[in-house]
């Protein structure tokens, strides 16, 4: 189940009453019977498609109606496109037009030159899902996803609100700047953060590129410490990691937080902008796993930067941070009621 924050006049019934309508389910937020179900690992998403959008050749797939509300689902680090193997159905099922495409350095997606910056900084990938909107000839989605998925989702609604018709964020908002990554965190908090100052060292890229199977394992296993995945699941999502950019791009992210590696110049005015923590007035609903092992803030500290119709939920169960994927219903609960708001 999920505890709510509500700033919208939507009662628990209403949502109980709409979630088992829509999802056929008695039990509306629960991650149980995910974090349990090692059968998960049979299931697959549709064929890949590819098409060419801005710097990219970018793998997706695609599911629901064509004439349906579009929804773009967005992956973060270590994960790929099936943290949304059981969203996607729910959705299309719905009658909603889902894509879910793979980031750069992950999966089948390219860059188009051998030339381009192999750049991961977080104004770059929220660019790549404009032009992957606009090679689609979509112009405004339901944006929903979590870690750099949620990032991305986060700075479209607050830089291009006009493209978001509705915003799901797991963890909230997530939108930051080399000036606010210099702060230093308490130290419990900097713990949480051990891989990014493994990544600013030579030592630390090499054996990510040398280790990335493990390493990602490792990072599962500390995000989401009551979710039993099975081995299958987990290397299904893993060859995703395989991509030749991927390396550099993980790496390129976490030193540019830390002021640790230049950005590039066509992007200034996007992360100025992003500096100033803009709110947010697209209606939007956050959430957050009870049992989420990965650095997060505190909802209490995001909610006023969500200046439209908002709500946010705890999802209960022992959820962590791939919440898409060990609580399905209830994330694709979110993206239904973020659209009737």
């Amino acid at each position: 189940m999920f505890r709510s924050i509500n700033q919208t006049p939507f009662s628990a019934l209403a949502i109980t009453v709409l979630a088992a309508a829509a999802l056929g389910a008695n039990n509306l937020a629960t991650g149980a019977s995910s974090n349990n179900d090692t059968t998960a690992s049979q299931k697959s998403l549709s064929p890949i498609k590819q098409i060419k959008a801005g710097l990219l050749n970018v793998g997706y797939v695609e599911a629901g109606p064509a004439n349906g509300t579009p929804v773009i689902l967005l992956h973060g680090w270590p994960y790929d496109i099936h943290s949304f193997v059981d969203v996607v159905p729910i959705l299309a099922s719905a009658g909603y037009h889902v894509f879910v495409p793979y980031l750069r350095g992950y999966g089948s997606t390219r860059f188009l030159s051998d030339d381009t910056v192999r750049n991961g900084q977080p104004s770059a990938v929220a660019v790549d899902v404009i032009n992957f909107m606009d090679a689609l000839k979509i112009d405004r989605a339901i944006l929903a996803g979590f870690d750099w998925g949620a990032r991305s989702a986060d700075i479209i609604a607050a830089l291009w609100p006009e493209r978001c018709k509705g915003l799901v964020s797991v963890s909230g908002y997530l939108i930051g700047s080399q000036a606010s990554g210099k702060d230093p965190l308490p130290p419990a908090a900097e713990f949480q953060w051990w891989y990014q100052y493994y990544f600013a060292t030579d030592r630390g890229r090499d054996g990510y590129d040398k280790n990335r199977h493990d390493f990602d394992r490792l990072i599962w296993q500390l995000a989401s410490p009551k979710w039993k995945f099975d081995t299958p699941t987990f290397d299904r999502s893993a060859a995703a990691f395989d991509n030749p950019d991927h390396v550099a791009i993980v790496i390129h992210n976490y030193r540019w937080r830390l002021g640790l590696a230049e950005g590039e110049l066509k992007y200034d005015d996007l992360e100025k902008r992003l500096a100033q923590a803009p709110v947010i007035i697209v209606p939007t609903i956050t959430l957050e796993g009870d049992a989420n092992g990965a650095p997060h803030p505190d909802p209490s500290s995001y909610a006023k930067k969500f200046v439209g119709k908002y709500e946010h939920r705890t999802i209960t169960g022992g959820i962590g941070h791939n919440l898409p994927q060990e609580a399905p219903q209830a994330f694709a609960q979110a993206v239904i009621d973020v659209d009737r708001y």
